[in-house]
């Protein structure tokens, strides 16, 4: 089950981050709703993998940081639709 959902998170992480925030307390490390907020908008991989970072309570390593780089370049790589689309989109 926790495989399955780590696709989920990954193919729709819209739909994750709206099951955890529903059923657990996995976003109850931030102290507010802005960053939930905005990265459920704009970055929501991103917000998965660094509440994660969050919430093993280890302190953040290089390791960490490049878990979340991926999770930034998958997300604007996604946000963006990458330059062959945009290529295909012209021509």
């Amino acid at each position: 089950m926790p495989c399955l959902f780590a696709l989920l998170a990954v193919a729709f992480p819209r739909v994750a981050i709206v099951l955890l925030s529903l059923f657990t307390s996995f976003f109850h490390v931030f102290h507010g709703f802005v960053i939930p907020i905005l990265g459920f908008l704009f970055l929501p991989l991103t917000l998965l993998v660094y509440a994660y970072l969050l919430n093993i309570h280890a302190p953040i390593g290089n390791v960490q940081l490049i878990y979340l780089l991926i999770a930034v370049v998958i997300d604007l790589g996604l946000l963006g639709g990458g330059a062959l689309g945009r290529r295909r989109r012209v021509a």
